[in-house]
């Protein structure tokens, strides 16, 4: 199963790059070479001379392959925050957004043994519109329930609505859904924070800072880990899992 995922992947890649060539190609003719890519670029951290927090724990690693056994035997966490590369429905990106970043598929994000993580506590999933559901089953699958989620508003650096190309509408928000497992942490603190994050839209699928804010708030003094994470998402006292770290 795991050598049939691999060829998968390698075949998804090789689309994806073509898909790549293939809109470029497309903005050459159209006049917009690289506009695209252009506004992302803009809004990337520079990373060149990145230094991680003093207090981080970045880990990294290939989450499909990393011990995770091992690390749950070190640490039972009280938050798991985890931003999945989702695969998008069709092959080939939505309009005018070129993917920079490999996707996986569901049953790749399916095999993290999430439940190994966390004994009580809270899971937050970023999710894309047509995941929902899949993320449903998933909270169900690793043995939690559905509790809350958090809407993240885009803006502009001008504090406008910064809207997005969608399949049917354009978007300006993401969701992230919160799911709990067992008893309450015990340094839980309720109603501390908003569930609606009004915050300037950065590089192509980073997150806010507010939203480690609300987690923190939530769970003063927990032990915090990130799935999937990137340079970007280090912060003191978390630990963080990535391969692109």
């Amino acid at each position: 199963m795991v050598q049939a995922l691999r060829q998968r992947e390698q075949t998804i890649r090789a689309r994806m790059a073509q898909l790549e060539t293939e809109i470029s190609e497309l903005e050459k003719k159209c006049g917009v070479e690289g506009s695209s890519k252009s506004q992302d670029n803009s809004a990337q951290l520079d990373l060149s001379e990145f230094k991680a927090p003093e207090w981080s724990v970045p880990i990294r690693a290939n989450v499909m392959n990393f011990d995770w056994e091992k690390l749950a035997k070190a640490c039972q966490f009280d938050v798991i925050l985890m931003d999945p590369p989702w695969q998008l429905a069709s092959q080939a990106p939505t309009r005018g957004v070129a993917i920079a970043y490999q996707q996986l598929p569901d049953v790749c994000i399916e095999s993290l043994p999430i439940h190994l993580l966390q004994t009580n506590g809270f899971v937050f999933i970023w999710v894309i519109n047509n995941k929902y559901t899949k993320a449903f089953r998933l909270m169900k699958q690793w043995g939690y329930t559905y509790v809350d989620d958090i809407t993240w508003v885009k803006q502009t650096v001008n504090r406008r609505m910064a809207k997005g190309h969608g399949y049917y509408l354009q978007h300006a928000k993401e969701t992230c859904l919160i799911g709990k497992k067992g008893a309450d942490p015990p340094t839980l603190q309720r109603s501390v924070a908003s569930d609606v994050i009004f915050s300037e839209r950065r590089g192509q699928s980073q997150k806010p800072e507010e939203m480690y804010e609300i987690i923190e708030q939530l769970i003063p003094g927990g032990k915090y880990l990130e799935i999937f994470g990137r340079k970007n998402n280090l912060r003191d006292y978390w630990v963080t899992v990535g391969n692109e770290l």
